[in-house]
């Protein structure tokens, strides 16, 4: 067994492999880049070493793992876990690469060659035509319409298009090219029948160098946005054991065929509610071979929760030569887990990336019901640089609605104050009748955005009365950054602000603005017993500080608390695993939006944190509605913001390169006429 293995990755799963590293008595050696110096996977490690050229930097992975004595290289997944050219390096250099064969990683790594390996081992593809050995207008006369392109290299949806018609082929097969050129370098395409509605299943396999291969499982992927899973769990409510067995087979087969060797995933597009309709209820739903990732899957935590395994654990036994300690008959499948993806991610703002310091963490702590894999420290800063996911929170229970009920118990007590995420999102998504009835495919969560999109619906998060009342409270009562406790028993009678006067109280006026919303809030009275009155509407509150970072806000006999925490002059409230900032204005403020603001007062701001990329106009110029002035990007997310109305640029201070806040000014716009 090795004594030291150095992990080439970062965040979440660089901590989750520390954890297995350890409580197998094997020294862990970290790598970071400059932006990653004080993560918490540098903090956890026993050693860590800085990596001047980033995490792609090969020659300096290879040149770290060789300083500190690391017998052996994980990859995690991303990055480098499936480059058979990276994997080559690291045996060269006299490492082993805790991951399979690099032929085998070449051989399921392009989609054309994987496709015609995996059927000539008897496992079912999705019938179409690949090039060069077809030509793609008559595959797609041959599969009919409506037909899917896809670049033989590429992944994560980029490149795919859905052709409905063969007029439309001949701009879909030029337009796939060019995305597959831009992103991969290789413009090489096939064409598939398209399966509509389809549920994304995958197979999770294991392979050792002595001949066994064995499936664990099978994994349901299909709650996707943009191609990228959100949600996944282990079993899937759709397949019954004889299909699982099949399917399991099935991958098993594929493994075989490349010489498959550690931890794999086979992926399949299975037919999803209507197969009943169109094929044998006793053979079970129609599934194809889609791809094979060469590596662990984000989502591998549902897989061990299950099956009680540690696959990282596996991987290092598998690397270091040991068999399986198992076989096939000995795999069992208890209880259901689900996973949800945390992501630094804004739903309200269309999912753009969000960014900023972790002011506060609070996570549910693990065990057998729930467990939560996470690279997150307080204090540490979400950026731009890397890959917006932030942690994952899985939960196990006998059956499928109580896992489903645990999750949204351990995601309302999560609370991350300073990063907008998706909490609040996923919360409301696992609640939907549709999930909870196991009523899946890779298509239902955009369309649920879609048909929520006129209500606000999925991805709305206004701040909720409670929330109001309990930030105007807590700026009535002086408590902020730097003011102590903002207890009037302790404070200057004559600093306290409950409206005293001879005769009755007068009223304190607030107008609070949480992204953009702006709501006016009057309070009289101390705190802790006070009159809050919103648009017209009166009611009693009191406000305590029952622990530190923490407010306890009682309106009408019901008390909430929230997670509380200050960023310069932005408060943050958190409850329910939702998150909200919010900023006091003063009544003539220039960062005042009340009464209209947004595109009317002509201020142009970043809808994300990140870094500008291109400056499309200067002060001065005359600019229409929705003419692009600033790109700006964020974790290889490029956003374009553009001028809300008619008129001139009379600022525009940013530069390329320099780096922006969420809601940072960019420009102003003037409307035309008002400039002299």
């Amino acid at each position: 067994m090795f004594g030291s293995v150095l992990i080439a990755n970062r965040g979440e799963i660089a901590v989750r492999i520390v954890r297995t590293l350890r409580a197998m008595g094997i020294r862990s050696v970290a790598v970071h880049s400059d932006a990653d110096r004080a993560a918490r996977h540098v903090r956890e490690a026993d050693l860590a070493v800085r990596l001047p050229g980033g995490y792609l930097d090969v020659d300096g992975v290879i040149a770290a793992a060789l300083q500190t004595g690391a017998e052996a290289v994980h990859p995690g997944y991303g990055f480098l876990a499936e480059s058979a050219a990276f994997a080559r390096r690291c045996a060269e250099a006299g490492l082993v690469f805790v991951g399979p064969p690099p032929a085998a990683i070449e051989a399921m790594g392009d989609k054309i060659r994987a496709k015609a390996t995996v059927a000539a081992a008897g496992v079912p593809v999705v019938p179409g035509g690949a090039e060069p050995a077809d030509d793609l207008a008559e595959a797609a006369r041959a599969i009919g319409f409506p037909a899917l392109i896809k670049p033989s290299a590429g992944g994560g949806g980029k490149g795919m298009v859905v052709v409905r018609s063969e007029a439309e082929l001949p701009e879909a097969i030029a337009s796939a090219r060019r995305t597959a050129l831009a992103a991969f370098g290789d413009g090489t395409l096939l064409i598939e029948r398209f399966v509509p509605n389809p549920r994304h299943i995958e197979i999770q396999v294991m392979a050792d160098g002595h001949g066994n291969v064995v499936h664990l499982g099978e994994r349901e992927c299909s709650l996707q946005r943009r191609h990228q899973k959100i949600i996944e769990e282990a079993p899937s409510p759709l397949l019954e054991s004889a299909t699982r067995a099949r399917m399991g087979a099935a991958a098993v087969e594929a493994a075989r065929a490349v010489g498959y060797v550690g931890a794999g995933t086979v992926e399949f597009i299975v037919q999803g509610t209507e197969w009943g309709e169109a094929e044998s209820l006793d053979e079970g739903p129609p599934y194809h071979f889609m791809e094979m990732n060469t590596r662990l899957q984000v989502e591998h935590p549902v897989t061990e929760m299950v099956t009680g395994l540690d696959l990282v654990e596996l991987q290092i036994r598998v690397a270091a030569g040991e068999p399986l300690p198992f076989g096939q008959d000995d795999v069992r499948l208890n209880g259901h887990a689900v996973e949800a993806r945390v992501y630094a991610e804004d739903p309200a703002r269309g999912f753009l990336p969000s960014g900023g310091r972790v002011l506060a963490l609070r996570e549910p702590r693990d065990g057998r019901a729930v467990r939560v894999d996470s690279g997150l420290v307080e204090g540490m800063i979400v950026g731009g640089d890397y890959d917006p996911m932030l942690s994952k929170v899985v939960a196990w229970a006998p059956d499928r609605s109580g896992a489903l009920r645990t999750l949204d118990h351990a995601l309302a007590s999560t609370a991350i104050l300073g990063v907008t995420t998706n909490i609040g999102f996923l919360r409301t998504l696992v609640a939907r009748p549709e999930v909870v009835a196991g009523r899946l495919d890779t298509g239902l969560v955009e369309r649920l955005l879609q048909d929520d999109r006129a209500e606000g619906g999925l991805a709305a998060e206004p701040l909720p009365l409670d929330a109001l009342v309990a930030a105007a409270l807590i700026f009535h009562s002086g408590h902020g950054p730097g003011a102590g406790t903002g207890d009037p028993a302790s404070a200057d009678p004559w600093d306290v602000a409950d409206g005293w006067r001879i005769g009755e109280r007068a009223w304190t006026g607030y107008r609070l603005d949480s992204r953009g919303a702006v709501v006016d809030v009057r309070v009289r009275g101390l705190a802790g017993d006070a009159e809050a009155d919103v648009n017209d509407h009166s009611l009693r509150a009191a406000l305590a500080r029952p622990a530190e970072g923490e407010i306890a806000i009682t309106i009408g006999g019901m008390t909430r608390r929230f997670a509380t925490a200050w960023d310069g002059g932005v408060l943050w409230l958190g409850r329910d695993g939702l998150a909200w900032p919010v900023v006091r204005h003063e009544l003539g403020d220039p960062g005042d939006r009340a009464g209209g603001g947004g595109d009317a007062d002509g201020v142009v701001r970043s809808p994300m944190p990140g870094t500008v990329l291109v400056v499309k106009a200067a002060a001065g110029d005359r600019v229409r509605a929705g003419q692009p002035l600033v790109v700006v990007e964020a974790m290889k997310m490029e956003h374009s913001v553009v001028a809300p109305l008619d008129g001139v640029v009379t600022e525009l201070t940013v530069r390329i390169g320099q780096a922006v806040e969420l809601d940072g000014v960019l420009a102003r716009v003037e409307p035309d006429g008002s400039t002299s």
